[in-house]
């Protein structure tokens, strides 16, 4: 009994992340960013802000939302210093060959 209860968990969660994936993926091409630039967590935490304006709205679309709030949710990484920095580097290395 334990391990049927341990693998429907296990399959919810697997449901879940892959689900997340995929709405983090359109967050990303709606927003016009590389995937790698875009918060999965900050994603699922405003699910939760978008709850409130579904309730007001039942016809709100959630990818046109999260594309308009998304300074204040914060879906978007910043890029560091040092990001920024080993991208200044590798291009000054690569740029003959990118040409």
């Amino acid at each position: 009994m334990a391990l049927i209860v341990y693998r429907c968990f296990l399959y919810a969660t697997w449901i879940f992340y892959a689900v997340l994936n995929d709405l983090s993926a359109d967050v990303a091409v709606a927003l016009q960013q590389p995937l790698e630039r875009i918060s999965v967590e900050m994603v699922f935490r405003s699910l939760y802000f978008f709850n409130r304006p579904l309730l007001q709205n039942p016809q709100l679309q959630l990818i046109p939302w999260l594309v308009e709030h998304q300074r204040s949710m914060g879906l978007v990484k910043a890029i560091g210093q040092r990001h920024r920095r080993n991208a200044s580097k590798s291009l000054d290395i690569w740029a003959e060959a990118l040409t």
